[in-house]
This record gives structure tokens, C-alpha cells and sequence, in this order.
């Protein structure tokens, strides 16, 4: 687990979070009540061997009234505190496309000003106090999208679009996890999740919506090797897997690399996105993530391209 993000189930930010730890604790709390009234009425039994016992009445007692009462309960109780979950998104909702893929996350939004597409990877970014209404897809296999910080899980299907709602109430960052055995990468296959003020977001994904600085002289890390390695990256067929609007936009076999200075990982989860770690990504790819689509290009690259091209995906924030 990367530092600053959580993932526990215990650690509720989200009203959804929060009424399934709630009925957990009731379940939890109700079990250990009737494995203690069972565990008393053995140690009884084994006292008193030769007492006489009212078969019918136990039978009726606790084998059709006892139930009865209590799933009766746990009915009205789950239908009291069920989540919101709808068919279709509240007015106020921020729609959210996930994809699936083995193994990285695709996830799509709609710029507020033009209508217009905006995609990034492996993090998902979100306002506080809005409910976020999730659209949840797999490119290839089935993957299993939860955020257990934030509640509910929801089985990522090929062919097929499943919803799942969720809010978070608090600025925070907490991790997700596939929850379904999708490869040899599962246990990689995570995602972080960001919730932030709302004019934060807002401005988030306004940036997000805007290509990439395709020569970044205005910028104080600017210089002549950050251009050198948007050159390398497309001499180096990069661009052949991987979009950066506004340089190449011809590929999406992997992540829009539009923005990727600006997340916080690299490799869904693998490791954390510093120019130096970047760098290592790409050299060595199927050493840090075996199996991963992406082929280490330590020995297709040198080392000063490799630089090149690091420093230059690092500034596009």
C-alpha cells in the first residue's frame, strides 16, 4: 500500500462506507450473541443428561421461531440502511467510466465546457459531498472494481456496463484493489482514488480536458533535453500504444499518457510516479510488472533517451 492511502473496509469515508461497516458490525455483534447462546446451551446439555427434554417445543422454538424472528430482522434492518444504489444516476451526479484491462484501469469523464472526453489511468479523481455514479466495463476479462474505503464492489464484465454508486465526504486518498482473480498481475492490479474540494476538482479535470504542453517553454523545467524527449518518445514508436493528445493520438492499446505527470503512480499501483522511477518503468518493465503488456525497452532505448523521454512525460502535468 503506497504511503497517505488507505485501504480497509474499517476505515469508512463515504455514506456507502459507512452503512456496510455499519451492518457488519451488526452482523458481527448478532453472530457472536447466538454462538454464545448455542455454546451455553451445550454446556446445559452436557450437565444435565438425564433431564427430560420438551422436543416439540425446542424444535418449534428453535428451529422455526428462532430463524423466523431473526431473518425477519436482518431483512427490515438491510431494506433501513440499503445504499443508494438506482438504476440510473441522480441529477446531481458526476459520471465516471472505468474500463478494466489486463492490468491497468482506463477511466473516462466528460469536460463540463465542451462535452468533450477526457481519459486517464489508473486513478480516479473525485469531489467531495457528490455522488459519483461509476460505468463499469472490462476490455478483456472479468475484473472486480472496489474501493473498500468508500464501499460497494461491483464485477467488471466484458460486453456488459454495470453501475455502482458511491460518495466520498472527506479530501482524502484511498486505494482500490480488483477483487476478482483477473491473471498473473492481480495482485497488481489496483488503482488510488482521489477526493478533493469541488473547485478542485473542477480545475482538475478542466486541465485534464487540455492537450498536452507539446513544447513546454513556459514552464521552469523547460529545456532543450524535455524537447528531445518528445522527440525520442515518437522516434521510439511509443506514440504505436500510447496517446498523448496533441502529439500523438493514434494508439489506445494502453494508458492516455496525456496527463501522466500528474498521477500519482505508475503501473496501476506498482510504483510511485518520480522522474527517476519513470525512467526504471520503462527500462524494465516486465521485471517490475512480469506480464504486463508493455515489454521492457532498457536494451531497445539508451540511456540518454530513456532520460529524455522521462523528463518529458514527467512535465506533462
Amino acid at each position: 500500500m503506497s504511503q497517505g492511502s488507505s485501504q480497509s473496509a474499517l476505515r469508512a469515508a463515504g455514506p456507502v462506507a459507512e452503512t456496510l461497516l455499519q451492518a457488519s458490525g451488526v452482523l458481527v455483534v448478532g453472530g457472536t450473541l447466538i454462538f454464545a447462546g448455542v455454546m451455553v446451551l451445550l454446556v446445559l446439555a452436557v450437565r444435565r443428561r438425564n433431564g427430560t427434554v420438551n422436543t416439540r417445543r425446542w424444535l418449534i422454538g428453535g428451529g422455526l421461531v428462532f430463524p423466523t424472528v431473526v431473518l425477519a430482522a436482518l431483512f427490515a434492518y438491510s431494506e433501513w440502511h440499503r445504499p443508494p444504489w438506482r438504476p440510473v444516476p441522480p441529477p446531481d451526479a458526476l459520471i465516471v467510466g472505468v474500463t478494466g484491462h489486463m492490468w491497468w484501469w482506463e477511466v473516462r469523464y466528460r469536460a463540463p465546457a465542451t462535452g468533450a472526453e477526457v481519459v486517464t489511468a489508473n486513478e480516479i479523481r473525485i469531489p467531495i459531498g457528490r455522488p459519483v455514479y461509476f460505468g463499469l466495463g472490462s476490455a478483456d476479462v472479468i475484473h472486480s472494481f472496489w474501493v473498500p474505503s468508500l464501499g460497494g464492489k461491483m464485477d467488471m464484465l466484458p460486453g456488459r456496463v454495470q453501475h455502482l454508486q458511491l460518495q466520498a465526504d472527506r479530501p482524502g486518498t484511498w486505494r482500490g484493489q480488483c477483487a476478482e482473480y483477473c491473471g498473473e498481475q492481480h495482485a497488481r492490479m489496483a488503482l488510488h482514488v482521489v477526493a478533493e474540494e469541488p473547485a478542485a476538482f473542477d480545475a482538475w479535470l478542466a486541465a485534464q480536458a487540455r492537450p498536452a504542453a507539446v513544447s513546454p517553454t513556459s514552464s521552469p523545467a523547460s529545456s532543450p533535453d524535455i524537447e528531445r524527449g518528445r522527440e525520442a518518445f515518437l522516434a521510439h514508436r511509443c506514440n504505436a500504444c500510447h496517446t498523448v493528445r496533441g502529439v500523438s493520438e493514434e494508439s489506445r492499446l494502453g494508458p492516455d499518457l496525456t496527463h501522466v505527470g500528474s498521477r500519482l503512480h505508475l503501473g496501476a499501483g506498482t510504483v510511485a510516479n518520480e522522474p527517476a522511477q519513470l525512467a526504471a518503468w520503462v527500462a524494465h518493465t516486465q521485471q517490475l510488472k512480469p506480464g504486463a503488456r508493455m515489454p521492457s525497452s532498457g536494451e531497445r532505448i539508451g540511456e540518454a533517451d530513456l532520460q529524455r523521454i522521462a523528463a518529458w512525460l514527467a512535465q506533462l502535468k
